[in-house]
């Protein structure tokens, strides 16, 4: 096996050090966060570090990195207090990563590919139509990560949409259903499918 050590990761190149540090840890959630400028412009990021932090409340998290540049999605919902969360499948991967272009804040990522942004009522951010899975996320809280200076974002999930062949009888979601990749690195996307699925685990007698 190969073999990194500390100060051997320290030495190598930007890119090299980001693919592999980015990479290894696995396959990671892929979303695309909507949010709207208090000027009307809707915003459209790609992110792939969305946790799971609670069912009750339910809670989502997410990574935020320094805001020593500007961050619109950041911005953008800290203004208005709320954001979504769209998954993302297969036929949306080419303009989902194109989200992640640095684009002016007066420039919408819905006007620069072919997603399209899609209303519900009563939320001021826009979701992405045909997203298998939709969320309604309100701001709650961030927490500074002091070792690299990033943000852990915590939203509370406000309204959840789910397409119906996705959603079992015991509230389970089959992700595979719906064609909905992950993100292995910063630009590699996979497309999981269901190997197994097991009780909950309990100590053997």
């Amino acid at each position: 096996m190969h073999h990194f050590e500390k100060s051997a990761l320290e030495e190598l190149s930007k890119i090299y050090r980001l693919n592999l540090m980015n990479s290894v840890t696995g396959y990671k959630s892929a979303h695309l966060l909507g949010t709207t400028s208090p000027s009307g412009v809707d915003n459209l990021a790609v992110f792939s570090s969305v946790v799971h932090l609670g069912s009750n409340p339910a809670l989502v998290g997410f990574i935020l990195r320094p805001t020593t540049v500007p961050r619109h999605s950041h911005a953008n919902m800290k203004s208005t207090g709320v954001f979504t969360l769209n998954s993302i499948s297969k036929v949306q991967i080419k303009d989902a990563h194109h989200t992640s272009a640095k684009y002016p804040e007066e420039i919408s990522e819905f006007d620069q590919t072919h997603l399209k942004p899609e209303r519900k009522a009563g939320w001021e951010a826009p979701y992405v139509q045909d997203a298998p899975i939709q969320m309604g996320c309100r701001y709650v809280n961030e927490y500074l990560i002091a070792e690299n200076d990033t943000l852990l974002i915590v939203g509370s999930i406000e309204h959840l949409y789910i397409q119906e062949e996705l959603l079992g009888t015991d509230g389970w979601v089959q992700l595979d259903k719906g064609e909905i990749v992950s993100i292995n690195g910063l630009d590699g996307y996979a497309l999981p499918k269901l190997v197994d699925r097991f009780e909950y685990a309990r100590p053997k007698n």
